[in-house]
C-alpha cells in the first residue's frame, strides 16, 4: 500500500487537462479529465478516511500521477477517450459491449460498393445501419433488399475471379446482383444503386415504394404482366423490410435513446437506435463500476466511449441528430460541442420529460433494469461463482469455514409505525425461500420499538429463542415442523442491513443470548462491510464475487421487508376506512372486502351494488356510499 502523501504533486496548473494515475510498474490505473487540474487532483489527496472506498483504493494503489494540459474541455474529452481506449485502466468504467453486434454495411469507399453484414469496429468510408440484435434478421433484410437494389455483396476474391473468368456468380444469374464484375452495369450506375439502398435504409422508403408502384401500374397498362408481377413482389419486399421495425416516434425522428440501471457495483446500459421514427436496432451490456462516478459522469463517459472515433464519414447512423439520456452529462456543453464536431452537424443532448419520447425512455430503462437483474441471477446460478464467493467471504472476514448458510435481517417501517423485520436465508449461495420469515415488531410495551436498533434486537431475540426450542417432533402439525426447521440451524454468517450501530447491537444481542455466530453489516451507501467493535470497515475488492453475494442477500432482505410492510400498511388503511363507516362491524367489513376485493372498488360501486352484499340493506348502503363520497 502506498501513502498518497508520498507522491502528492506540487505546482499543479489550474488549466483544463487530462490526468493519469500509475502504479509502481508504470501501468495506467485511472484516466480522468478536469476543467481545473489543481482543484480536481487536490480532491484525491485529502484525508483518506473521507474518500469513497474505491477512490481510497485507487490512491493507495497508485505511485504517481501525471497530467497533460489542453486548450479547452472539448480537447480534454478527446484526449481522455484516446487514453482510455489505449490503456484500458482498471479503475475506469469502460462501456464495452458484452458481444459484437451485426450491422448492415455498405462500403461506399470502394470503386464498386459492397453490401454486407459486419461486426466489430466501424471503418471509415463505410455506411452502417443498425445494429441488429440477431444476425439472421439482418441477413433476411439484406436478401429482401437485393431484390430491389442488386448491389454487389461478394468478397473481393470472388469479384476478381468472376472478372477474370467473365462469368458472374449465382447471385448475378438470379438477378440479386447487377454483376459489375462482368460489365453488366457501369461503376457510376452501380454506385447510384448503392446510394439508393442507403437512402432507403435512412428512411426515404416512401419515395422508392411510390416509384415502384407507378412502374407496376405502367407495366400492367402495357399488359406486361410478368414485369408487373416482379415489381409487385419488389414492393412487397420493401414493405416487409419496413414492417420489421416498430414505429415509435414521428417520421423523421433520428435519435439514440439511452438508459442506465445502476447499483454500487455494476451499471447496465441499454440503447435503442431510432431512425425515421422506427427502432432500427437495440444494444445492451452490463459493466463493472470502477469508481464513485455520479449519474451525470457515467452518461458523459458512456457517450464519449460509444461515439469516440466516429466521424461524419462513417455514415448518417454513426451519430444521430438527437441523443436522449436519463441524466444530462456533467459537462453537457463540452460533450455537445465535441459530438457536433465529430458529426459535422447539429447534435442535441436532452432528457425527455413527457410524451412518446418519455414513454420510450421508460421502456429502455425497463430493459436495462431487467438486464442488471439477469446478470445478478446469472452470477448466483453459476456453481463455480457461488463457491468462489463463499471462499472469498471466508478469507476476507476471517471465518473458520465458508458460510454455507447466510441469514440477513432488515427493518422496514413508515415513520416508526407498523415496523416489520425480515429474515432471508441463502444456502450455498442460493436463496432458500421456504425459510424466509417476517416479524411484526411489538416493542417492549406493545406499541413498537423506539428505533431500528431496538427493533433489530427484538427480531434477533425472537429468532434465536425459537431456535433454542430445538426441532419440532415429526408427529406434530406440518406447519409447525416447517416453522421450527427454519430456525433450528445456526447460520454460518449473519448479515445486517445497516452500518456500525446496527452490527454492534446485533453482536450484543447474540452475546446476551449465548449465540456464537459471526455477524457483519453491509452499509448501502458505500457498500462497506462493518464488523462489531472495529473502527474501520472491511472494503471488499470491487467486482469480487463475495461483495456481489452480500449485495444480493442484503437487497433480498430489503425487498422482503418492504413487501411485508406494505401489506401491513394496506391492511391497516383498509381497516381504518371500514371502521369509520356507520353500522359496519368486523363481520360486515369482511363481507364488503370479500365482495369488492378492495376499498378502491368499494368507493367506485353504486348504492345498488353495495346493497346486494349480504347483511347490507338499502338504507345502510346509502349511508356507506355517502360517507365514502365525502372522503
Amino acid at each position: 500500500m502506498t501513502l498518497p502523501a508520498s507522491y502528492r504533486p506540487r505546482d499543479v496548473p489550474t488549466d483544463p487537462g487530462v490526468y493519469r494515475f500509475r502504479d509502481a510498474q508504470g501501468r495506467v490505473l485511472y484516466v480522468g479529465k478536469a476543467k481545473n487540474l489543481r482543484a480536481r487532483l487536490s480532491s484525491y489527496f485529502q484525508d483518506p478516511s473521507r474518500l469513497h472506498p474505491r477512490t481510497r483504493t485507487l490512491v493507495t494503489t497508485a505511485s504517481s500521477v501525471q497530467w497533460t494540459v489542453v486548450a479547452n474541455e472539448v480537447e480534454a474529452l478527446s484526449l481522455e477517450y484516446t487514453w482510455i481506449k489505449e490503456f484500458s485502466p482498471r479503475f475506469n468504467v469502460v462501456f464495452r459491449d458484452d458481444k459484437s453486434y451485426p450491422y448492415l454495411a455498405v462500403s461506399m469507399g470502394e470503386e464498386y460498393p459492397r453490401v454486407q453484414v459486419m461486426r466489430g469496429e466501424l471503418r471509415k468510408g463505410t455506411r452502417y445501419f443498425g445494429p441488429y440484435t440477431h444476425a439472421w434478421a439482418i441477413r433476411e433484410t439484406m436478401d429482401l433488399l437485393l431484390r430491389v437494389f442488386p448491389v454487389r455483396s461478394c468478397s473481393m476474391g470472388v469479384f476478381r475471379r468472376a472478372r477474370s473468368s467473365g462469368r458472374p456468380c449465382l447471385l448475378g444469374y438470379i438477378d440479386k446482383c447487377s454483376a459489375p464484375c462482368v460489365g453488366r452495369i457501369t461503376p457510376a450506375a452501380h454506385r447510384a444503386l448503392a446510394e439508393d439502398l442507403c437512402a432507403f435504409m435512412n428512411g426515404d422508403a416512401a419515395r422508392f415504394i411510390s416509384r415502384l408502384e407507378q412502374q407496376m401500374l405502367a407495366a400492367a397498362d402495357a399488359q406486361d404482366y410478368e414485369r408487373a408481377g416482379r415489381l409487385r413482389d419488389d414492393v412487397a419486399a420493401l414493405r416487409r423490410v419496413m414492417g420489421r421495425n416498430a414505429v415509435v416516434l414521428p417520421d423523421g425522428t433520428e435519435a439514440d435513446v439511452y438508459a442506465l440501471a445502476t447499483d454500487e457495483l455494476q451499471a447496465s446500459v441499454q440503447v435503442f437506435h431510432v431512425r425515421q421514427g422506427r427502432i432500427r436496432g437495440q444494444r445492451g451490456w452490463v459493466t463493472d463500476r470502477g469508481d464513485d462516478a455520479t449519474e451525470g459522469e457515467l452518461i458523459e463517459r458512456l457517450l464519449v466511449q460509444v461515439y469516440g472515433g466516429r466521424t461524419q464519414g462513417d455514415g448518417g447512423d454513426a451519430i444521430p441528430r438527437e441523443i436522449l439520456v436519463p441524466h444530462l452529462p456533467d459537462d453537457v456543453e463540452a460533450v455537445t460541442a465535441w459530438l457536433r464536431a465529430a458529426r459535422g452537424g447539429r447534435v442535441s443532448i436532452r432528457v425527455p420529460r413527457r410524451g412518446d419520447k418519455r414513454a420510450l425512455m421508460d421502456t429502455v430503462h425497463e430493459n436495462a433494469r431487467q438486464a442488471l437483474a439477469a446478470e445478478k441471477l446469472r452470477r448466483g446460478a453459476d456453481l463455480a461463482t457461488r463457491s468462489r464467493a463463499l471462499e472469498e467471504l471466508q478469507r476476507h472476514l476471517g471465518l473458520p469455514d465458508p458460510p454455507l448458510r447466510i441469514e440477513c435481517y432488515d427493518i422496514s417501517h413508515t415513520g416508526g409505525t407498523l415496523q416489520v423485520g425480515s429474515m432471508v436465508v441463502f444456502e450455498d449461495g442460493l436463496a432458500k425461500k421456504r425459510d424466509y420469515r417476517t416479524f411484526n415488531v411489538r416493542g417492549p410495551h406493545g406499541d413498537g420499538a423506539r428505533d431500528d436498533t431496538e427493533a433489530l434486537a427484538e427480531v434477533l431475540t425472537r429468532r434465536f429463542e425459537r431456535a433454542s426450542r430445538g426441532p419440532a417432533p415429526a408427529s406434530g402439525p406440518a406447519d409447525d415442523v416447517v416453522e421450527r426447521e427454519s430456525f433450528s440451524y445456526d447460520p454460518g454468517l449473519l448479515v445486517i442491513d445497516g452500518g456500525l450501530p446496527q452490527v454492534n447491537v446485533a453482536a450484543r444481542t447474540l452475546a446476551d443470548l449465548g449465540v456464537d455466530v459471526p455477524v457483519v453489516s453491509l452499509a448501502k451507501r458505500l457498500e462497506e462491510v462493518w464488523v462489531p467493535g472495529e473502527e474501520f470497515p472491511v472494503v471488499l475488492p470491487r467486482g469480487s464475487e463475495a461483495l456481489h453475494l452480500l449485495q444480493r442477500v442484503r437487497d433480498e432482505a430489503h425487498r422482503f421487508a418492504i413487501t411485508r410492510h406494505r401489506q401491513r400498511r394496506t391492511k391497516a388503511m383498509t381497516a381504518s376506512v371500514l371502521d369509520s363507516l356507520p353500522g359496519i362491524g368486523p363481520a360486515r367489513a369482511k363481507a364488503l372486502l370479500q365482495h369488492f376485493g378492495s376499498v378502491r372498488n368499494l368507493r367506485q360501486a353504486d348504492e345498488e351494488a353495495i346493497a346486494r352484499v349480504p347483511g347490507i340493506g338499502p338504507a345502510l348502503a346509502h349511508q356507506i356510499a355517502r360517507r365514502l363520497a365525502e372522503g
